[in-house]
């Protein structure tokens, strides 16, 4: 925030819903300008422009889902993809069916052309930005549902929210039949529900979980972080303390799981702006809560208001995502 935004190059009209911006390829890197291979990243609204676009992609194909006002934290999905991938697509969209009644769809932060310039910095074939309508034309009355793992922790804090990310996700992956999908593990139980998708959906599709972003005081990157003012954006440090302080307490051979919940609360507790909706150590595999002593790996996971704005974080100890 009032940081000068800049501008996205000038696009190319290419047809209806699309627009070309050209950028040297990663592969030229070390080659000198003239020697370089320019390719083009797309910016596409249609479906029918995006199965066109689909054509002519090397794969294997890595999809990077977004809902936009990127942060260090997509990027680095952007470029892990690019590292693994022939080619790239980055969905932008700020899918309303996993916001709930109350929540911030309208309020949500959006800056496409900030977007497409950071984007095509960093070698991306195509950006997909569909509609509401073309996502969900009228009549729309399909929907997939993830039952089990979906319940707890955020399921049960925003009803019908996974129902609306297992649709989209789905939905994204019929359009742009990646082989690859990349995902942060700072939305841990989204990245679970999508590995259950794909494995129950039989997508031929390898869903890579990357490691959360964070800043030097390590408050998790996120773009409802823009929210906060000075005295919150301090203040929600705080959820990353309560998540080390278990960690710590679990290295220092605690595994009762009450014990380590309770660590995390009182640190909570400590932050006078802060208040938790819920604080949980579940089972890394299914997230049910662990009861007596945590002998697996476990998820460390809490939802936290800080002001107005809802916060979520986590750690996995005993083992890896």
């Amino acid at each position: 925030m009032g940081e000068a935004k800049p501008s996205p190059p000038s696009p190319l009209p290419q047809g209806e819903g699309r627009w070309i911006h050209p950028h040297p390829s990663p592969t030229g890197r070390g080659k000198n300008l003239k020697e370089q291979e320019v390719i083009h990243m797309q910016t596409i609204t249609t479906l029918q422009d995006l199965r066109q676009a689909r054509q002519n992609l090397p794969e294997p194909l890595g999809l990077v889902p977004t809902m936009g006002y990127l942060h260090e934290g997509h990027l680095s999905l952007v470029r892990v993809a690019r590292r693994e991938c022939a080619s790239v697509v980055v969905s932008i969209f700020v899918n309303p069916t996993q916001f709930g009644p109350q929540e911030d769809l309208e309020r949500y932060p959006r800056d496409l052309p900030r977007d497409l310039t950071l984007l095509e910095a960093e070698g991306v074939d195509v950006v997909w930005t569909p509609t509401p309508q073309i996502m969900y034309p009228e009549g729309y009355q399909t929907w997939v549902t993830v039952e089990q793992i979906a319940a707890p922790l955020e399921g049960a804090m925003r009803p019908g929210h996974f129902r609306g990310v297992a649709t989209v996700v789905a939905k994204l992956f019929n359009a742009v039949q990646p082989q690859r999908a990349y995902f942060g593990q700072k939305d841990a139980q989204q990245a679970l529900v999508i590995r259950r998708l794909v494995a129950d959906l039989n997508f031929p599709i390898q869903v890579v979980v990357c490691p959360t972003v964070r800043e030097a005081d390590g408050l998790a990157m996120s773009s409802r972080n823009v929210y906060l003012n000075p005295q919150e954006r301090q203040a929600a440090t705080v959820l990353y303390r309560a998540l080390t302080a278990a960690q710590a307490a679990y290295e220092a051979g605690q595994r009762n799981a009450d014990h380590l919940r309770q660590v995390m609360q009182a640190v909570l507790n400590g932050e006078p702006l802060a208040r938790a909706q819920y604080v949980s150590c579940a089972r890394l595999e299914d997230l049910q809560e662990w009861q007596g002593e945590v002998s697996g790996a476990a998820l460390l996971s809490l939802a936290v208001f800080i002001g107005q704005t809802r916060l979520i974080d986590n750690l996995v100890i005993g083992g890896e995502f």
